[in-house]
């Protein structure tokens, strides 16, 4: 439940769990002869308000408002369970959900959540007794990256809010795209209580971002306002990646969201078609009796209208007969076909019922005979012991179990945003992601049946800078990410045959790159014609120079001999004198 409105998405996961609970008391095959009970408390979706209520549940208390079954009231049959309560189905956000687990932890009071998804609840020094239906945002982040992979999204932006589920989200997500080669243009952070200023700040840097991918971690609540700014500009050129808290949120599809999140692609929880669930929330009454809190809220939100035994502060609204007919609504509460985060709802009620039925010695399933031990209690930490060895098949086929850090099999779909003929929007299926398959196996896509923002018929391109072409380089601008550099062409002798090259090949010994520089070629032997005027020029200074060295020569050797004559004749007569 939402702080300051009532959440119809969140009564159907509460409704969930009474029909889940409901089905298995009739089941005659699990526990048999146990009757399963049940207390829904009001987190209000805050961290003091669920630590309020969880306190109340494990000291038995009912100060708060509260809807329970008559199975859980003392005056119906004994308790197996040595505490108040022996488990605890919740919390749908991260931040509270942590605080509340580390209140149970010391209890080994087991926690299943069914929509927390941040990365910080995985270690179980600190959350012992938490598990969770919902997979990890770790797997989420790795499909996310994937996903911006495979349609070559590097420039992307990221919004989320001031909650761990989207700190972490981000972060992660943030780190996985840098190591993939992708960067983030902007980040823009939703206050909790957001000013209008604050919003205008954020749809502004989203408007000046040359980025035309958004990745946005948040619930549909807390993206009101933002999706209201960016609506009233008009802001049609982006494509819209969502998270699994907002990815099938009836809410964001009213009419005036349709021209900017039409296209939307993003990552959802398996759904599936849980028989007699849609007929169960159309049974829904309001009651004067204590018991129907959340119902009568719900009803005077569903129908805009006040209950004379309701407590609605809200005075200009009709009064409520309570005769209205669900089956003529479309809501959060009714959209009911396929569920989701129902279904991990549901799955969370038949982990505990299966560990309950070891734990209890039942006689096994599809046996003839029936029954449990109800001669002794159990503790909560002998549940959690069980909960943790639990394994079973659901009757959608799903095997359910936990892992050693308490945490499901990693399987999405990928939901696509479609406007259909009656001028509504569609959640279509259009693949899947699977975490524990092989990489380069785990998604799987069908590209020809997405329809993308802005009607395009064809995935937008989110680039700071296009790939550089062959013959160039890629350079890094001084003080920018590295998804944003210059082509530069490769020098003489250099060459580059591929997009995206971050640097430059030399050409081998001999070879030189041709004029695009995309390929080396060999060195071509010319030679000179005496019929060019280079080639006679050359000639005949080759001939000059030699003729000057032959000349030199000559008068060189002249003077030789005449010296040596010379020198021949001055001994004669020197001989001649001495005669004499």
């Amino acid at each position: 439940m939402y702080r300051y409105r009532f959440d119809l998405r969140a009564f159907r996961w509460a409704q969930t769990m009474v029909f889940a609970i409901e089905e298995i008391n009739r089941n005659p095959a699990l526990l048999p002869g146990v009757t399963l009970g049940y207390r829904i408390l009001d987190s209000c979706d805050h961290v003091h308000t669920s630590l309020q209520s969880v306190l109340s549940l494990v000291n038995g208390s009912s100060a708060l408002e509260i809807e329970e079954s008559a199975a859980s009231s003392p005056r119906s049959t004994r308790c197996l369970s040595r505490a108040p309560v022996p488990a605890v189905i919740g919390l749908a956000s991260s931040t509270p959900t942590r605080a509340v687990a580390h209140i149970l932890g010391p209890f080994d009071i087991p926690l299943i959540s069914y929509f927390a998804t941040c990365t910080c609840l995985t270690d179980k020094r600190v959350y012992p007794s938490f598990l969770r239906t919902v997979p990890s945002d770790v797997f989420q982040v790795r499909a996310l990256v994937q996903l911006m992979a495979h349609f070559g999204w590097r420039w992307v932006g990221t919004i989320g809010t001031d909650e761990d589920y989207s700190r972490y989200g981000i972060q992660a997500f943030t780190e996985k795209l840098g190591e993939w080669g992708g960067c983030v243009d902007f980040h823009r952070t939703i206050p909790k209580v957001p000013t209008p200023a604050q919003i205008c700040a954020i749809v502004d840097a989203l408007e000046a971002s040359t980025a035309r991918v958004v990745v946005v971690f948040a619930t549909e609540g807390q993206l009101l306002e933002l999706l209201s700014e960016v609506a009233r500009r008009n802001l049609t050129g982006w494509q819209w990646v969502a998270s699994e808290a907002w990815v099938t949120a009836k809410i964001l599809t009213a009419p005036e969201f349709q021209h900017v999140l039409a296209g939307t692609l993003g990552f959802s929880f398996r759904g599936v078609n849980i028989s007699g669930l849609s007929e169960f929330l159309l049974r829904v009454r309001p009651s004067p009796g204590s018991r129907s809190v959340f119902t009568n809220q719900f009803w005077e939100e569903q129908f805009g209208c006040t209950l004379t035994y309701g407590d609605s502060e809200i005075m200009d609204r009709p009064l409520c007969t309570g005769l209205e007919d669900l089956g003529l609504v479309e809501s959060s509460y009714t959209s009911a076909s396929p569920v989701r985060v129902s279904y991990n709802v549901y799955k969370a009620v038949y982990a505990i019922a299966h560990a309950l039925h070891s734990l209890l010695r039942c006689t096994p399933v599809g046996s003839d005979q029936k029954g449990c031990n109800t001669e002794s209690e159990f503790t909560p930490g002998q549940l959690l012991h069980q909960l943790k060895r639990v394994n079973f098949t659901s009757q959608f086929g799903e095997k359910v179990y936990f892992d050693e850090n308490g945490e499901p099999v990693p399987l999405y779909d990928i939901i696509n945003w479609q406007r259909d003929g009656r001028d509504k929007i569609q959640f279509q299926r259009v693949g899947s992601y699977d975490g524990s398959a092989p990489r380069g196996q785990q998604l799987e896509m069908d590209e020809n049946s997405i329809e993308w923002t802005g009607g395009q018929n064809q995935a937008p391109v989110s680039l700071c800078t296009s790939p550089c072409p062959p013959g160039t380089r890629q350079a890094t601008r001084p003080g920018k990410p590295v998804c944003c550099f210059d082509c530069l062409p490769c020098a003489d002798g250099e060459f580059t045959n591929t997009s995206g090259s971050m640097e430059c090949i030399k050409c081998p010994m001999y070879y030189w790159s041709n004029a695009e520089r995309v390929a080396c070629v060999a060195g071509i032997e010319e030679f000179l014609s005496f019929q060019e005027i280079m080639g006679i020029i050359l000639v005949t200074l080759s001939l000059l120079g030699v003729m000057g060295t032959l000349d030199q020569f000559g008068n060189e050797s002249s003077e030789q001999r005449i010296e040596a004559v010379y020198q021949l004749v001055r001994e004669h007569l020197v001989q001649a004198g001495l005669q004499q």
